[in-house]
């Protein structure tokens, strides 16, 4: 659209997109997974080629990325939005096997429906006990809004269940505010524990469902183990990740800064106080779609500020929100000062349910401009 002389390519994995935000309600039986998952027959017919399939390799020397049947796409400017991988060797006892006993459904659909299914196949008295790893990390209000929404369900159908967060730090975002909500609509059913008080998860026992701190040991009839994360391993073949596991990039063009003429967009991309949340990635698309246009037309990208909001469902109209706006500054993205936004932890009732209201606004105007 900014540059009709393009020639444009989406390399997509199968035909279907899941989407991450409001994911953690299909826990709860609010939404279908389906309501997640989007097409892309309307990119197609913007006139974007449609290149089924994954990139398996980058050849920045010669600008060509290999797609795993061999094929070769050549380019001018690549850009990568490959996410997050899971750091399976962080935590003793978990890999790929145990993910499917032990979800993590942080990274695609089948372990999000995986993880639902455990829930409606608990005992009615059953413990479930999630995980929270350390950030950086792909959506951080997301651990307790997962915890909210599995509470909601266990509250519905497993009302003699527990709820247990075991987190590997001693404070996170919002917390004042998710710990009142908490006590005010599942009094007694989620219990959080932070580093300190020994949250943090050192290793698993899959044929036990037992999670293991540094203090304690927890049984579990669901475990949701989120563990740490990095940039998806094609950033690490392409060379754009670096040794702290993520993409330094440029927050004008978001260009690496490791290797030319590849962008980074989404949660693999690091730069400053940028959040690894949807409606950042969303902005970041259009900004190094706007800074691509402009160096193919020999110009010079302007800085353009990023914008972020952040929605946790609590309950079916019971919401808190946060956001920011960002700026390019010394080579990174700084917050901008007096744009900081929160729910407040005195807010009443009627204004919970208006976040929640925006929540549902904010995805279906998003997921309707990209995919049509």
């Amino acid at each position: 659209m900014l540059n009709p002389t393009c020639s444009v390519t989406l390399v997509a994995d199968g035909d279907t997109y899941t989407a991450f935000p409001l994911s953690n309600a299909v826990l709860a039986g609010l939404r279908p997974l389906t309501a997640q998952q989007f097409g892309y027959d309307k990119i197609a017919g913007s006139g974007v080629e449609i290149a089924a399939g994954r990139v398996t390799g980058i050849d920045p020397q010669a600008r060509t990325a290999r797609l795993g049947d061999g094929r070769s796409i050549p380019y001018d400017r690549l850009v990568i939005a490959p996410g997050i991988d899971v750091k399976f060797d962080a935590i003793k006892g978990y890999g790929e096997a145990a993910a499917e006993v032990m979800p993590h459904a942080w990274t695609n659909g089948a372990q999000v429906a995986l993880l639902a299914k455990q829930l409606e196949a608990m005992p009615e008295d059953g413990v479930v006990v999630i995980s929270a790893p350390v950030a950086p990390l792909r959506c951080p209000l997301g651990p307790y809004e997962r915890a909210s929404m599995m509470a909601l369900f266990l509250k519905a159908r497993k009302p003699k269940a527990k709820l247990i967060v075991l987190d590997s730090k001693d404070s996170f975002i919002l917390q004042k505010q998710f710990e009142a909500a908490w006590a005010e609509l599942y009094p007694g059913l989620i219990e959080w524990i932070g580093l300190s008080q020994g949250g943090n998860l050192t290793e698993v026992d899959v044929a036990n469902k037992t999670l293991i701190t540094d203090f304690e040991s927890y049984k579990a009839d669901v475990a949701n183990v989120i563990p740490p994360q990095r940039a998806a391993e094609i950033t690490s073949t392409a060379g754009v990740a670096d040794r702290t596991g993520w993409c330094p990039v440029d927050p004008i063009t978001f260009e690496s800064q490791l290797v030319p003429n590849i962008h980074v967009i989404g949660d693999a991309a690091i730069a400053g106080a940028m959040p690894k949340a949807a409606s950042a990635a969303s902005a970041e698309g259009k900004i190094c779609a706007a800074a691509i246009a402009e160096l193919l037309q020999g110009k010079t990208p302007q800085p353009r500020e990023l914008g972020s909001s952040c929605y946790s469902l609590i309950a079916p109209d019971f919401a808190l929100a946060i956001g920011d706006k960002y700026r390019p500054t010394d080579g990174q993205f700084m917050e901008v000062e007096g744009n900081a936004t929160s729910t407040p932890a005195d807010a009443t009732a009627a204004q919970h349910a208006q976040e929640a209201k925006s929540a549902d606004a904010w995805f279906a105007a998003t997921t309707r401009e990209t995919f049509g």
